[in-house]
């Protein structure tokens, strides 16, 4: 049995800007890598490219396990930032892994309208998979709710960790710049690769 889970989520942040234009902030990925996860769950690829280690998420009480995203962040020149996965792996439920597929698209655009400046961020999140025989006897409508209430949470646990920290790390990433006198670009807020 096929089944298709799907979940959207919206963000609309005000912005106080603090003298140096939220754009110039938003054009470093990994601070928006930083804001929407635990550092120490996510390990850089490359410039653009990360490893994310979701929390451990439970299906029906029947599966445990534990995604891990490989994501692409990326900015343009005008600060609009967009996040695509390329991969995801199900570490304790490998059993499904090549009959899974997980899509996550969002992206978050800074919107001037005169004096005023705002973020506006849209994410979709889309899983299929095929169910393993345990679960073809159960109801698809009780499937498909779990499914979709699964990665609206996760989304939702985004948004508000979003929400939490990417004013909080622009005001202090600005008041910074602006007494150290930084280049636009600050390179020293990278994440650091993890010692091996």
């Amino acid at each position: 049995m096929h089944v298709r889970f799907t979940a959207t989520e919206s963000l609309a942040m005000a912005v106080e800007e603090q003298g140096i234009p939220i754009e110039q902030y938003l054009r470093q990925p990994q601070r928006l890598v930083r804001a929407i996860a635990d550092p120490k769950m996510i390990a850089p690829l490359s410039e653009e490219r990360y490893r994310l280690k979701m929390r451990p998420l439970s299906f029906l009480d029947l599966y445990r396990f534990q995604p891990v995203v490989v994501l692409r962040v990326s900015a343009a020149t005008d600060g609009t930032l967009s996040i695509t996965s390329e991969s995801c792996e199900l570490q304790g439920l490998e059993l499904l892994q090549h009959h899974f597929s997980f899509a996550l698209k969002g992206q978050l655009v800074p919107i001037r309208q005169g004096e005023t400046v705002s973020l506006k961020g849209r994410a979709d999140l889309e899983v299929s998979l095929d169910l393993p025989p345990l679960l073809w006897l159960t109801p698809k409508p009780l499937l498909e709710v779990t499914g979709n209430g699964i990665l609206k949470g996760i989304l939702q646990r985004i948004k508000q960790r979003l929400l939490a920290q990417l004013l909080t790390d622009y005001v202090r990433w600005a008041r910074r710049a602006s007494d150290q006198h930084l280049p636009e670009i600050e390179h020293s807020g990278e994440i650091a690769l993890p010692a091996r």
